[in-house]
């Protein structure tokens, strides 16, 4: 019996949608396979994948255009708009010779920052007029819904014109009180590069960068953040520390220098996160926070990165905090379990001291 794809492609999407699933896999010789709470669960009332099936439903989520891509490149990144119910952000890809997809829910919502029960004080960073401002973390850990909520309170604030350049664009936002320009890459740019660079001449106060992926695009939002902008952007990156060598180790010898000094002038502030576990059911996240000061922009210029930490833990009244101390707070308040967020700890030992 042969099966229309598009209806089943849309039973399924329906149910991701419904049960609020953050992730969607279709993979071969596995069912449809749901993320929920950060746990992989197989819709066990549905048959395995087919070679055919997992190459059928790809296809059907993507135009003629993105298949000759996909075909040519062997992966391809876009965005899926499933009508008024949800969007989604998909990748495809190969593996083993097979067609594999995993789907991303974008919420047609974008939640403030205390929907998402981060520290109010992230607020100061959209008050700033200029300078930069990192948001890190493992993959899937929530850094493109932190952006979200930071620019949208922009948005429905105060008058600003501002850029996004994305790959895909993720949500969508409604202008408010601001211009909202959102940018493409492959649709309406050709690089990362290329379009910060073109922000330049386009008259923006605030610029959103989806991911810094390479040194020249790095070089650029730095450059953009000292020269009057105000600039946010993504990396994979564990903590602060870790988020400034990532940086510097992107330029040569020589040109460190100057990166540290206009570093050490231009960043606001780090925020590296983690969604952990509740005991009681779904996330909560965990943050450590970074204000750039002036202990901590000598420490960047005299190349003391990392005696960053130390900063950190002994500037709480500030608003800095730590990961650890994010999770013994949240332990301590009975949201998380030790044996959960010592997970997260990216030095657990030092967590349970703490405690």
């Amino acid at each position: 019996m042969s099966i229309d794809y598009n209806l089943y492609l849309k039973k399924l999407l329906e149910v991701v949608v419904r049960e609020q699933a953050s992730d969607f896999h279709i993979t071969v010789d596995k069912p449809p396979m749901l993320r929920l709470n950060r746990e992989l669960v197989p819709l066990s009332n549905e048959t395995p994948f087919t070679a055919e099936d997992t190459k059928e439903l790809s296809f059907t989520l993507m135009t003629s255009e993105q298949q000759q891509e996909f075909l040519r490149e062997k992966e391809i990144d876009f965005s899926y708009n499933f009508g008024d119910k949800g969007r989604f952000r998909v990748n495809v890809f190969f593996q083993r010779g097979f067609v594999s997809s995993a789907l991303r829910l974008i919420p047609e919502e974008i939640k403030t920052l205390k929907d998402l029960n981060l520290p109010k004080i992230l607020h100061n960073f959209c008050n700033c007029s200029q300078g930069f401002v990192l948001i890190t973390g493992p993959s899937s850990h929530g850094k493109s819904t932190t952006l979200a909520a930071l620019i949208n309170l922009i948005n429905n604030t105060q008058t600003k014109h501002i850029i996004t350049i994305e790959d895909p664009v993720e949500y969508l936002f409604k202008q408010n009180k601001s211009i909202i320009s959102q940018r493409e890459l492959h649709r309406d740019t050709l690089s990362f590069e290329k379009a910060l660079k073109a922000t330049f001449r386009e008259d923006p106060d605030v610029i959103m960068v989806g991911e810094m992926r390479d040194r020249e695009t790095i070089e650029t939002a730095i450059t953009a953040a000292e020269t009057g902008h105000l600039v946010f952007a993504t990396l994979h990156t564990n903590s602060a520390a870790q988020s400034l060598y990532r940086i510097l180790d992107s330029f040569s010898g020589e040109q460190q220098n100057q990166v540290k000094s206009q570093l050490s002038r231009s960043l606001l502030g780090i925020v590296s996160q983690r969604l952990v576990p509740k005991i009681d059911g779904g996330i909560v996240p965990a943050c450590e926070i970074l204000f750039n000061n002036d202990a901590v922009s000598n420490l960047i210029r005299q190349d003391k990165v990392y005696e960053i930490p130390l900063v950190i833990e002994t500037s709480y009244d500030e608003g800095m905090i730590s990961l650890n101390r994010s999770l013994a707070e949240l332990v301590r308040g009975g949201v998380v379990d030790i044996s959960t967020a010592s997970k997260y700890s990216t030095s657990p030992q030092e967590f349970l001291k703490l405690l």
